[in-house]
């Protein structure tokens, strides 16, 4: 582990927050799957503080970068039915920006799978298209055709020319990233102006997260951060952004996924996945707001 570090968005001191969650990581369960998107919840986490001055809950002590870039770089990938139904749950949620944006040439995504976004950002209308992906096997896991726009590697800001993206897409990543206000601070100065840097994140203040407390599939090893709509709005204001919009949205997924996060015991859940399976129940697409939001910022000079 680093030394401990204050608060990521603000700069307050970790002295001053109240512990959110205390660790709890049993190394003999960390698999492949531990840092892939879309696994099976482990409820395992590094300890989580909570800032009392812009509401950021964040690991006080993280891995250092080259031991997170290093388990990224190695992680499983499996979930490629959900990272499409997510997909479509984000270009529908991202209608009103881009409806905003002052151009649909470029886009970057940081953190982008195997593209499948890229693909319906495409239809439209932007032309070029380029994904950062940490993770060999999502992108192995893409099809051909989207090969070409994606980049193996962690973002960095120097691999690209300032000003020269209509629209940055940041993903279930800016939990992942180990300087998020960095992350965001780099996609100001990318962005051409009239551009969008657009965000989804967890909600940890979400009912749904509040009620699931530890058994939320959002308390997680992999996640250096958890935001709030306020931490989000903050960090957006914090880089400049301008005409910022911070709202929760609805995701669909199939039902087999929506059980697979249940914080159920295993054998319910193997019984549920079967009795499913025969009716013919768990492919069915159900649309639920489990508290993610999407948030967006443009970059206005």
């Amino acid at each position: 582990m680093s030394n401990s570090r204050d608060c990521p968005i603000c700069g307050a001191s970790s002295s001053e927050a109240r512990i959110f969650q205390k660790e709890d990581i049993d190394e003999s369960r960390i698999s492949g799957f531990s840092y892939a998107s879309r696994k099976e919840p482990e409820y395992m986490c590094h300890q989580l503080v909570q800032c009392p001055v812009c509401d950021l809950v964040y690991v006080s002590s993280p891995p250092a970068q080259e031991e997170l870039a290093q388990a990224y770089h190695v992680a499983d990938y499996d979930s490629s039915e959900e990272a499409a139904d997510a997909a479509q749950a984000y270009i529908k949620a991202m209608g009103p920006i881009l409806d905003r944006l002052a151009r649909r040439d470029s886009v970057l995504e940081i953190g982008s799978g195997t593209g499948v976004l890229l693909d319906l950002l495409k239809n439209r209308g932007f032309s070029e298209l380029i994904g950062v992906e940490p993770s060999s096997a999502a992108i192995n896991a893409a099809p051909e055709h989207r090969r070409g726009w994606l980049r193996e590697g962690i973002f960095q800001e120097d691999d690209f020319e300032p000003a020269s993206f209509d629209l940055i897409c940041c993903f279930m990543t800016m939990e992942h990233v180990q300087d998020p206000m960095a992350t965001a601070q780099s996609a100001a100065r990318l962005l051409r102006p009239g551009g969008a840097f657009v965000t989804v994140t967890h909600d940890y203040r979400s009912f749904v997260n509040r009620a699931m407390g530890k058994r939320s599939p959002i308390i997680d090893i992999e996640h250096m951060q958890l935001f709030s709509q306020t931490s989000i709005r903050e960090l957006m204001q914090r880089c400049g952004f301008g005409n910022i919009s911070v709202s929760p949205f609805v995701n669909r997924y199939a039902l087999s996924y929506w059980m697979r996060l249940a914080p159920l015991p295993a054998g319910i859940k193997r019984g549920l996945k079967q009795a499913t399976q025969v009716v013919g129940l768990d492919k069915i697409k159900i649309g639920l707001n489990v508290g993610n939001t999407i948030a967006a910022g443009f970059r206005t000079i």
